[in-house]
C-alpha cells in the first residue's frame, strides 16, 4: 500500500495520460442508471461511446465504470464528456491523495476506499474517482466491487430522497457510502486492539510487538486516507459551484462530522496501540525483574553456605574439624540452619 510509482511520470508533461497503480489487467464494466422521480433505467453498455446520449439529458444519470487501466477508454471518456486532461490524468493515477478539483463545468472528487477484511484484520484501499457535472455522475473504481450496491437499491426501489434529488445528492450518497466504510474498518480495528489488550494481560507472546506495530502502521495508512478527505469533503462543502444546491450542502456537512469522527476514532485506537505496546513492554520488565529477583534471592542464601563449604573444603593439613567423628553431621546441621534463617529473614522482609 501506497508505495510510490510517481518516478515513472518524471519529464512528462501535465495531463499526459499513464496508468499508475497495482491492476494492470482484469475485465472493465460500464453500468448506466439513468432515473427520474418516476421510474429508473438500467443499462450495462459494451462500448463507452454510449454514455454521450446521457450527457445531455434531463434525467439524472449515474455512469459507474470498474477499472481504470485502460488507458484509451478513459482518454475516450474524456472526449465524450469533455473533460480536462488533469481529470484524467488523475483518474489514472490511483496513488493520488483525496481532494476536490472544481472546474469550470464539473467537480472533480478523488476519494479513497477501504474495505475491510475481518479474517486478516486488514483493510483493502482502493481509489474512487468521482465527477459531478450538471446533470450526471461519473464514479471510476479500480476493481468491479459492490461498494455502492445500497445507493443502487435505493435508485431502483426509490427510497428516501434520493430519485427527487439532482446530482449533486447522489454524489453526496457515494461519498457517504464511502465514509460509512471507514467506520466498518474502525470495528474491525477496535476488535484487534481489544484483543491484543487482553493477550497482553493473558500472557507475554514475543511476537506481540511485530503484531502491535503492524496494526499500527495499518492505523497510520488509514489515517493518511481520511485525513485529506476530510479536507476534501470540507471544500465541497464549502463550495460555491452552481452545481451543489444549498439542501445537498446540508448532507454534505453530515458526511464531514462523520469524518471528523472518523479522524477521532483513529487518533484513540493510535493512542491504545501506543500504551498496549507500553504494558507489553513493563510486563516484560516486571516479569523479567521477577526473575531476577528469584535469582538474586537464591544466590544470597548459598553466598554464607558457599562460605562454609569453601573452608572445609581447604587442603590445609592441620584442621582440627576434619577429624571429629561427628563433623560431617555437624556441618550439615550448621548449612541448614542457616538456609532456614536466611529464609525466614527473607519472608520478614517480604522479599519472598
Amino acid at each position: 500500500m501506497f508505495r510510490q510509482r510517481r518516478s515513472k511520470k518524471i519529464g512528462m508533461s501535465p495531463g499526459t495520460l499513464l496508468y499508475v497503480g497495482d491492476r494492470v489487467d482484469g475485465k472493465i464494466r460500464i453500468t448506466v442508471m439513468d432515473y427520474t422521480e418516476k421510474g429508473v433505467i438500467e443499462k450495462t453498455l459494451t462500448d463507452i461511446a454510449d454514455c454521450r446520449t446521457y450527457r445531455d439529458s434531463p434525467s439524472v444519470t449515474w455512469i459507474n465504470i470498474s477499472g481504470v487501466h485502460d488507458v484509451s477508454l478513459i482518454e475516450r471518456l474524456g472526449r465524450q464528456f469533455d473533460l480536462h486532461a488533469l481529470i484524467l490524468e488523475d483518474v489514472l493515477n490511483t496513488e493520488q491523495r483525496p481532494k476536490l478539483d472544481d472546474y469550470d463545468d464539473c467537480l472533480f472528487l478523488v476519494l479513497k476506499m477501504v474495505t475491510p477484511d475481518a479474517s486478516r484484520g486488514t483493510v483493502d484501499y482502493e481509489q474512487i474517482s468521482i465527477i459531478l457535472g450538471h446533470n450526471y455522475v461519473i464514479s471510476l473504481q479500480e476493481v468491479e466491487t459492490d461498494v455502492f450496491n445500497p445507493v443502487r437499491e435505493r435508485i431502483r426501489k426509490g427510497k428516501g430522497r434520493i430519485r427527487k434529488q439532482g446530482a449533486d445528492y447522489l454524489t453526496y450518497a457515494l461519498v457517504d457510502m464511502v465514509v460509512d466504510h471507514y467506520f466498518s474498518a474502525l470495528e474491525i480495528f477496535g476488535e484487534h486492539i481489544e484483543d491484543l489488550q487482553a493477550d497482553v494481560v493473558a500472557a507475554l507472546d514475543p511476537q506481540m510487538p511485530q503484531i502491535i506495530q503492524q496494526l499500527k502502521k495499518e492505523v497510520l495508512f488509514l489515517r493518511k486516507s481520511v485525513w485529506p478527505m476530510r479536507e476534501a469533503v470540507n471544500a465541497l462543502t464549502r463550495s460555491e459551484s452552481p452545481l451543489l444546491q444549498e439542501e445537498t450542502a446540508l448532507y454534505l456537512r453530515d458526511v464531514h462530522d462523520h469524518s471528523v469522527q472518523v479522524i477521532d476514532t483513529i487518533e484513540t485506537y493510535r493512542d491504545m496501540l501506543s500504551s498496549t505496546l507500553d504494558i507489553y513492554l513493563s510486563s516484560v520488565s516486571n516479569r523479567m525483574n521477577e526473575v531476577m529477583k528469584v535469582l538474586t534471592i537464591i544466590a544470597t542464601i548459598f553466598i554464607p553456605m558457599t562460605f562454609i563449604a569453601g573452608i572445609y573444603g581447604m587442603n590445609f593439613k592441620y584442621m582440627p574439624e576434619l577429624e571429629w567423628t561427628w563433623s560431617y553431621p555437624v556441618l550439615w546441621i550448621v548449612l541448614i540452619v542457616v538456609f532456614i534463617l536466611m529464609v525466614v529473614w527473607f519472608k520478614r522482609k517480604k522479599w519472598l
